[in-house]
């Protein structure tokens, strides 16, 4: 990953995008490339030797299948590249997401963005951490609002004309009702790490058919929640990829197989901006 960010746009890096072997999945927007598939490869033989019984479902071993049901069994939930576009563009928001589940619940996160160095770590109880350092949402000394807060949101793959509707709409509604500005990295697990460590206020996902699959949540959920962030279902009567209840608005903990999410440094600024993107 490290020598195709750092080389893109220069002399060594010419044709370097074309060796990627991109593989397309849904649509154009939706893509692989041969070093997804390598890391995620690498990523299983390392815990398959270490931990022979446990279950590990991962992004590209997916596919454009079923996503697999999360059982009790210990599981690893694997994104081997996630921001593919940025990785393929040279962009530097791009990481590689390793989340841990006990009982059907994450407990442990770990996401590395090679193009910037810095690694996030959380386990649940015990903190979040970026290259060490303990990382929280909030600022004791800053109030956050909708009003001044960064929004983040991520268009992805949604292309139908109702979907993109809704999705254009929603940021109408934001830019309207005010806020500090808005962002879209191109990649959710950095969005989430983002919101954990202060540098977004708010991201959400789920207006359409562009939410993301539990190897987006899984990591950067447990990171984000132990820097003190609200995480929830966007939508209320929200249902999981197996037709499931999934709407923890309220209470119970997010599900990661949720078809829509927003995640806030505080709840004030959740329920303020679903209430905008939603028009409630």
């Amino acid at each position: 990953m490290e020598f195709h960010l750092n080389t893109k746009g220069t002399e060594a890096g010419h044709g370097s995008e074309e060796k990627l072997g991109i593989n397309i999945k849904r649509n154009d927007a939706d893509f692989a490339t041969s070093v997804d598939l390598l890391n995620e490869q690498i990523i299983i033989n390392g815990i398959a030797k270490m931990f022979p019984t446990h279950d590990i479902i991962g992004e590209e071993s997916t596919g454009t299948g079923e996503v697999t049901r999360l059982t009790n069994k210990p599981t690893w939930i694997i994104d081997p590249i996630d921001g593919t576009t940025n990785f393929a563009s040279g962009c530097c928001f791009t990481c590689v997401s390793i989340g841990y589940c006990v009982g059907g619940q994450p407990i442990m996160g770990v996401a590395f963005s090679p193009k910037t160095q810095e690694m996030y770590i959380a386990v649940k109880g015990m903190g979040a951490y970026r290259n060490g350092q303990r990382i929280y949402s909030t600022d004791p000394n800053t109030h956050k609002t909708l009003k001044n807060s960064v929004v983040c949101f991520e268009f992805g793959y949604a292309r139908s004309e109702e979907g993109v509707d809704n999705m254009v709409n929603a940021v109408r509604r934001l830019l309207k009702h005010g806020c500090r500005s808005t962002r879209s990295y191109g990649s959710g697990v950095l969005d989430l790490c983002y919101v954990a460590s202060g540098r977004l206020d708010v991201v959400y996902t789920g207006i359409t058919e562009e939410g993301w699959k539990p190897w987006d949540y899984c990591a950067g959920m447990v990171i984000a929640e132990e820097a003190g962030c609200t995480i929830q279902s966007l939508k209320r009567g929200d249902v999981n990829y197996h037709g499931g209840f999934a709407d923890n608005c309220n209470s119970k903990r997010f599900d990661i197989y949720s078809s829509s999410m927003i995640c806030g440094v505080n709840s004030t600024v959740v329920e303020q901006c679903r209430n905008v993107v939603l028009d409630m």
